[in-house]
């Protein structure tokens, strides 16, 4: 899978089993971004603002990191036990993905 493709209704995905877990994370993240909306509206002061949106990119950090543990655990470990070229490519897709998120 490229990083355009999906995966398709019958392929299970990696984070199925946390779901739930990932969903609450970004409910949460989402609520903390629409409360930085208020403040800046109501002209907060800058440096609570920032502390709010420092708040919300560790929400989404902490949601990027366990969809990569468990893209490691489950494509990228299915993959390797197939080996040939998917592995190779899942290897790489993880690479990228982790590049941009230390970069990010």
């Amino acid at each position: 899978m490229t990083d355009h493709e999906t995966a398709s209704p019958a392929q299970h995905v990696g984070y199925s089993g946390d779901k739930e877990q990932i969903l609450k994370r970004l409910r949460r993240a989402e609520g903390q971004v629409r409360g930085i909306q208020r403040m800046v509206d109501d002209d907060t002061y800058c440096i609570d603002v920032l502390t709010q949106v420092s708040a919300a990119t560790k929400a989404l950090e902490t949601v990027a990191l366990q969809l990569l543990d468990d893209h490691l655990a489950h494509c990228v470990a299915e993959a390797a036990r197939e080996g040939g070229e998917i592995a190779d490519q899942r290897i790489r897709e993880a690479s990228a993905a982790i590049a941009r998120l230390v970069r990010s």
